[in-house]
């Protein structure tokens, strides 16, 4: 949700700063840059200062940020259990599937019937020492 309100100041930003390609005649509609720039730099350093002036407003809109993030975190947890339930109901058939093979006499190995066979241990190799023919020390 953030990133969509991010998404849509900054593509108003842009549409602001593209070109119109219409001339306008009127003097209030000329801003120049560097003015511009000044002036969101001080409006920027007074929402800075909004809650000295403002403590109420303040701890009201942190209040609100609180029960938003609550909400957020209960719709996330709703999207989380629909997708959980989706997902649940798609593995049901496989396991109603390994039901029946089990029931027809499919899969119906023992845990004995599944250990490996046995195999003789594997011999070492000589020694270096008897390789060389010298006697071990």
């Amino acid at each position: 949700m953030f990133f969509l309100l991010r998404m849509a100041f900054w593509l108003g930003v842009v549409c602001v700063l593209l070109p119109s390609g219409m001339q306008s005649s009127s003097p209030d509609a000329n801003i120049d840059p560097k003015q511009a720039v000044t002036l969101a730099n001080a409006a920027v350093s007074d929402m800075r200062g909004f809650c000295d002036r403002q403590p109420d407003a303040c701890v009201t809109g942190g209040r609100v940020a609180v029960a938003l993030g609550h909400k957020a975190e209960a719709g996330a947890r709703t999207i989380y259990e629909f997708i959980a339930t989706k997902l649940n109901k798609r593995a049901a058939p496989a396991e109603r599937t390994a039901t029946s093979a089990a029931a027809s006499g499919e899969g119906t190995l023992t845990p004995a019937d599944m250990q490996p066979a046995w195999h003789a241990p594997v011999p070492l190799p000589p020694r270096r020492e008897a390789r060389a023919g010298r006697p071990a020390a």
